[in-house]
């Protein structure tokens, strides 16, 4: 199979649960780029994965595995927030929510939010 050209594409890869979660992470980071920078980002496919930009720059990675979906870079984040986010940190900068568990939408969105902020203010 060819590798996807864009994100829908790439989510219509995925079985149809998998398909779901990897869109509502989407509308999720979407939103909060687009509420941090007050415009419309743009979204592609980097390095086989979704991407959602920031100023010509990445913003958040997100993509589909077997047993999880997995959020990138994600860096070390403001307390109290680390501390909820420290039971899904795989590595230093990966974020990842195992298929059986329910997607924590809101803790992603404040994940979003902050990476946008930070990398807002490093622009």
């Amino acid at each position: 199979m060819a590798a996807a050209a864009t994100v829908d594409e790439y989510i219509s890869g995925f079985p149809l649960d998998v398909a779901e979660r990897l869109t509502r992470i989407r509308a999720i980071v979407v939103a909060a780029v687009r509420d941090g920078t007050g415009a419309e980002p743009e979204e592609k496919v980097r390095y086989g994965i979704a991407a959602v930009m920031l100023g010509g720059r990445y913003a958040l990675h997100y993509a589909g595995w077997k047993k999880h979906i997995g959020l990138y870079p994600v860096p070390a984040l403001s307390e109290p927030l680390e501390a909820q986010v420290a039971p899904y940190r795989a590595e230093k900068d990966s974020v990842t929510f195992p298929h059986a568990q329910p997607l924590p939408d809101e803790l992603i969105a404040r994940i979003a939010a902050e990476v946008v902020a930070q990398r807002g203010a490093a622009s």
